[in-house]
């Protein structure tokens, strides 16, 4: 059995392009960044950012074109695709991308999500009263230890 899956939560870097297929099928393609944070072996924090491309197909082309818009953060969940082709200037290009089965809005600015940090968002772990919360309230997260673990520690 093989699998082919791929499912990433990030930010939309530019807004959707929507286009349609000489068959009349609607694509829109975007690109969503993921970051990772770590600490290298000098304890300094370290971090990764990556790119990925995404496609959507068919009516949620549509819907994701409609709907997303660049800064937004989004659930994807498809196949890992692999395309080649020949550039005009001669030479070979080849592009990887998600073919999103599944794509999850998150919330929109100004619906009860927090602003960027910068802007004086709402402190850690306090819920800012969006559609269903109660102000001031607490948002249950784990806490992780600043140091780093031995495995030798874990008792399992």
């Amino acid at each position: 059995m093989y699998l082919n899956k791929a499912i990433i939560i990030g930010n939309l870097t530019r807004d959707p392009e929507l286009r349609s297929l000489p068959s009349g099928v609607k694509v829109t393609s975007f690109s969503l960044a993921t970051n990772r944070f770590w600490k290298d072996k000098n304890g300094a924090k370290q971090e990764d950012t990556q790119y990925h491309n995404i496609v959507v197909f068919a009516q949620q082309a549509e819907l994701v074109a409609q709907y997303l818009k660049k800064g937004q953060s989004a659930l994807v969940e498809g196949r890992i695709q692999n395309r080649s082709w020949d550039a005009p200037d001669g030479t070979k290009k080849y592009r990887s991308e998600i073919v999103a089965d599944r794509v999850q809005f998150g919330p929109k600015a100004g619906s009860g999500g927090y602003p960027p940090a910068a802007s004086g968002g709402a402190p850690e772990g306090v819920d800012t009263g969006g559609a269903g919360s109660h102000p001031a309230e607490p948002i249950k997260t784990i806490q992780y230890p600043d140091e780093n673990i031995n495995p030798a520690d874990i008792p399992f």
